[in-house]
């Protein structure tokens, strides 16, 4: 969610088509017999106009008729899907059954909604981000959704990462960028499976462009999502420290917040420059802002 609304900040001040986003697929699930791609979904349903702002996932005003039919019939309706959302996933299981790969899927869907920013999938091989907690392996969705991200973690593990190959695109959008901006994402779960993603972080350290990231811990927490459990699970500490500590050989740039402001020499003892700023995104004012400043930090 911090990436999308970081996404629509920038794309006002950016032209959309100079802009490439890669996206987490660890977190994809299979429900229903059909491929959910929550991640790359936020990020093209933000870029679309078209998402849920209040709950940050799913389609404005979309309905859930679909779903109230299933549990009918007895099925586990605990990941919600709405109707209009539905249609995304069986549209994307149709074209990966036809043959197509996941990054043409993701290509063919953003087109039909219009967005102009080019969205990659990391990969188009099966990676599962799977939480290791004091009752057992889960899927991140379970973890997340399904388990309200209660139990304590015990470690993270992404599943068949050794063998996934990074999505066309992927590395030359590194390797040919002007700048790299680390959205304000969850670092273990969603920027994680994308550093993990063989060749990304040597092109990432290969790159001439400069690379800036986004602190989405405030003041000791998340603004959003279980990062802080994941994070002190991982023995990582929960501060916009320990987010620079997680990026520490891959960018020149941390972003922090106001309220972290006394971290800043424990961060640049790292040797990672510091920019102090609001980070909250609650207005679009505050998205455009940030993009902004960003900007400058890569001297763009």
């Amino acid at each position: 969610v911090g990436a999308a609304r970081f996404l629509q900040g920038l794309v006002r001040v950016v032209p959309p088509e100079e802009i490439v986003t890669i996206v987490n697929t660890a977190d994809d699930i299979e429900f229903y017999g059909l491929h959910i791609s929550p991640d790359v979904d936020i990020v093209t349903y933000t870029l679309a106009g078209i998402v849920d702002q209040e709950k940050g996932w799913g389609i404005h005003e979309d309905t859930f008729n679909c779903l109230e039919m299933l549990r009918q019939y007895g099925y586990d309706t605990w990941f919600m899907l709405g109707d209009k959302d539905l249609a995304t996933h069986i549209h994307r299981t149709i074209l990966l059954k036809k043959g197509l790969k996941l990054s043409e899927v993701t290509e063919n869907i953003r087109k039909a909604l219009g967005v102009k920013v080019k969205i990659i999938p990391m990969t188009n091989d099966k990676v599962q981000t799977k939480i290791v907690t004091n009752v057992g392996e889960m899927h991140f969705q379970e973890y997340l959704v399904k388990r309200k991200a209660q139990d304590p973690v015990l470690d993270v593990k992404f599943e068949g990462i050794e063998k996934a190959e990074p999505a066309p695109g992927v590395i030359g959008s590194i390797l040919n960028a002007d700048g790299i901006i680390i959205c304000p994402s969850n670092p273990i779960v969603s920027i994680g499976p994308i550093l993990s993603v063989k060749g990304v972080k040597e092109a990432i350290k290969k790159t001439e462009a400069k690379i800036v990231a986004i602190s989405p811990i405030v003041g000791g927490a998340p603004i959003k999502g279980p990062a802080d459990k994941l994070m002190r699970g991982l023995g990582i500490e929960v501060s916009a420290v320990g987010v620079a500590k997680v990026y520490k050989d891959i960018i020149d740039v941390l972003i922090i917040d106001n309220v972290d402001k006394d971290l800043k020499s424990r961060i640049e003892e790292l040797g990672i420059k510091v920019y102090i700023t609001n980070t909250i995104m609650r207005t679009l004012e505050n998205k455009i802002k940030l993009a902004k400043e960003a900007l400058n930090c890569l001297n763009l």
